[in-house]
């Protein structure tokens, strides 16, 4: 058997996600490992030690650790659904910068001793930013989903889930359907399956497409 890309993962990290969501819509094949951010294995941090997820090490050695770069990575293989069709590269860097930001000084405002009203405020002005987009069409560039969607939807859910009965309550009509919609897919239930943390010696298991 060929031997298969490795997957570190972590199950609730919203870059892992996109990763996984990429990967398994492309219908690559990979082996996953479920980490432990607490106690990250060597392995991983022997093949990237900036030890976040995720990362994925290719057979001939190549390490690509930026989820961007494997959604990339990912769709060029393999792009059935036209993902690179629906790219904007503009709202994506948006989202992992200005709206990272406040998202997470929001969500661990004790960690950063911030105010979270005001930066979910700030948050709110990306969310306005994507309601308008969704009201033309059901997806952030067109109609069906794209890497767009998929690069920004995992860090709007953490957002909608730091507060959801506050969150359910805002009018964001066209945000709430384009989240609900993707977080009720088949493959978003797919790539959030529950794995025990790998552990060496562990046997291999395989995260792909049926």
């Amino acid at each position: 058997m060929d031997a298969l890309p490795i997957l570190y993962s972590f199950r609730r990290c919203p870059y892992a996600m996109r990763a996984r969501l990429t990967l398994w819509v492309s219908g690559q094949r990979c082996e996953i490992r479920e980490i432990v951010l607490r106690d990250k294995p060597q392995e991983m941090l022997a093949s990237s030690p900036k030890g976040t997820v995720p990362v994925l090490v290719l057979p001939d050695g190549t390490v690509v650790d930026e989820s961007l770069d494997i959604m990339r990575w990912a769709l060029a293989q393999n792009d059935p659904e036209e993902w690179l069709e629906g790219v904007d590269e503009a709202l994506i860097a948006q989202n992992d910068s200005t709206f990272k930001h406040h998202l997470d000084r929001y969500k661990y405002h004790t960690r950063y001793d911030s105010d979270p009203i005001e930066h979910r405020d700030a948050c709110m002005d990306m969310l306005a930013v994507l309601e308008a987009r969704l009201a033309r069409h059901a997806n952030l560039c067109r109609k069906d989903r794209s890497l767009t969607d998929m690069a920004i939807m995992p860090f709007i859910r953490q957002f909608a889930a730091t507060d959801r009965e506050w969150f359910a309550a805002q009018p964001l009509p066209y945000v709430h359907k384009w989240l609900a919609c993707h977080e009720t897919s088949d493959i978003f239930r797919a790539i959030m399956i529950k794995l025990e943390p790998w552990r060496v010696g562990d046997a291999p298991i395989e995260f792909s497409a049926p």
